[in-house]
């Protein structure tokens, strides 16, 4: 790889990292390899700016949030840094700022680090996690899950090895749409998202569509989705849907649309996280239910339905911060019921 900056002093990154032997790459180039995510218009993007406009304003805002980005390599480094230039920062009160404004890392599939931004975070940060050893391990890095990256670089000890990282398992990502649930709220690292977990355990690519309060199965959001070229799409948007008749009026439409698009894909429904449901959320069940029984007694064998109830089976009412958005735990309970659905289904 080339560097730019011996050519062009304007891409030099600045940094206060005290190493002198520091390298620092974008990640935009090669072999460095970029998932969930990708870059336009100056910014990393979950969808196309022009589609995200389109749906609505709430998802306009919130594509450009990177929960799902990735970025994977190989280096024998001892150590790793990043720096990062960043805007519209997630910052709430129950929501840890390593989860919605922090990156993690892992080397051979092992958490090893969260790189933590600074409260007063304006415009982005760096860090850096020393290894104290060279060998050979393959990284990946995830993006902040509610906050937007402009741009990224990895530093690297000069002269280490660099190389790109062995493909995903599956060659078309899983697509997950849903509410804040899904963008990854509450976790307490990007990592921990019930869709980071299953990448992890199943070696699976995927792209995160959740987008907070604004997830509505709109017509223009599922004809994008019902575009992508997909192993598995997982949806699950009953809390953003404003009310029992709107859930009914639009959750069989958004399955229809994506199986006249794609017969034989795997399809699966879930409703919200919850273990004690109340009367709406009974009916709610039922209207998601309802699709996926409709859908297999017309002899569809690609459709599976997760009850909310399966989904915090683990933690039951103990895997939230708020009574709606998971902890870490929460999110494992939900991955572990998602998992035993995924585990029968193969994809390549």
């Amino acid at each position: 790889m080339s560097d730019i900056s011996k050519i062009d002093s304007n891409f030099a990154v600045v940094t206060k990292i005290e190493k002198e032997d520091i390298k620092f790459y974008n990640i935009d180039d090669e072999p460095f390899k970029i998932y969930g995510v990708f870059r336009e218009n100056g910014k990393y993007r979950r969808m196309p700016e022009n589609i995200a406009k389109k749906v609505s304003e709430g998802v306009y805002c919130l594509h450009t949030n990177t929960a799902g980005g990735r970025v994977r390599f190989v280096t024998d480094s001892p150590y790793i840094a990043i720096h990062t230039t960043m805007d519209g920062f997630g910052k709430m009160p129950h929501f840890a700022l390593s989860g919605s404004i922090g990156f993690d890392m892992y080397a051979d599939n092992r958490y090893v680090k969260t790189f933590l931004p600074p409260f007063g975070i304006e415009d982005g940060y760096e860090g850096i996690f020393e290894f104290n050893e060279k060998k050979e391990r393959e990284i990946t890095i995830n993006f902040a899950l509610y906050s937007n990256v402009n741009e990224l670089y990895i530093g690297l000890q000069e002269n280490s090895i660099l190389k790109e990282a062995k493909p995903y398992k599956n060659a078309k990502p899983i697509v997950y749409y849903g509410s804040s649930i899904t963008q990854g709220g509450c976790a307490s690292r990007p990592g921990m998202s019930y869709e980071a977990i299953i990448s992890r355990n199943f070696d699976y690519d995927y792209i995160n569509l959740g987008f907070a309060g604004n997830a509505r199965a709109e017509d223009e959001i599922i004809e994008y989705i019902k575009n992508l070229d997909m192993s598995i799409f997982v949806y699950d948007y009953d809390h953003n849907a404003p009310t029992v008749e709107h859930l009914e009026k639009t959750h069989e439409k958004m399955f229809k649309a994506i199986r006249e698009k794609h017969p034989l894909l795997p399809v699966v429904m879930m409703s919200r996280p919850t273990h004690f449901l109340n009367d709406e959320e009974k009916i709610r069940r039922s209207i998601i239910e309802t699709t996926y029984r409709n859908a297999v007694s017309a002899g569809d064998k690609n459709v599976y339905f997760i009850d909310g109830e399966m989904l915090t089976e683990v933690c039951k009412d103990s895997g939230t911060v708020d009574n709606c958005h998971p902890t870490d735990y929460g999110f494992a309970s939900m991955a572990k019921a998602l998992s035993e659905v995924l585990v029968n289904i193969d994809i390549k």
